[in-house]
């Protein structure tokens, strides 16, 4: 069990409908994922061919402040709004999307971009379980 389910065994309050299990997960991917970007970026930034990774930097970073944000809001139960979280997982999702699909284009020549790109479709598509659990 990992540490997000346990914390959401320890909720005092009842969550509703929500799965229990995909928010853990989705969670879980947001902070791995969030990290994940973080390190993609910076190690972009090492390579010799850093002006060459501009966007893949730029998108490591967009993906990894909403998988953190998103993560946060997720971790919260008191007050939940469902229309909020559907919006803000679709965000994710897309930015997941998109870090995915960039840092894909360059996973042949950078082993950090291939991990990312793997992670990022991991955590895109915990978000769209778990939204798509929502109703």
């Amino acid at each position: 069990m990992t540490q997000s389910a346990e914390m959401l065994e320890t909720y005092p309050a009842d969550l509703g409908q929500i799965d229990r299990d995909k928010l853990a997960r989705c969670i879980d991917e947001c902070f791995t994922c969030a990290q994940t970007c973080t390190a993609c970026a910076d190690a972009c930034l090492s390579e010799d061919m850093v002006a060459e990774l501009t966007k893949c930097v730029r998108t490591d970073l967009d993906c990894a402040d909403l998988c953190a944000t998103t993560g946060n809001v997720l971790s919260r139960h008191t007050g939940y709004d469902a229309n909020l979280t559907k919006v803000l997982l679709e965000a994710c999702e897309l930015a997941c999307k998109a870090c995915g699909d960039e840092c894909a284009r360059h996973a042949e020549q950078h082993e950090h971009c291939r991990i990312c790109a793997e992670t990022c479709r991991r955590c895109e598509q915990a978000c769209r379980d778990l939204r798509s659990s929502l109703g």
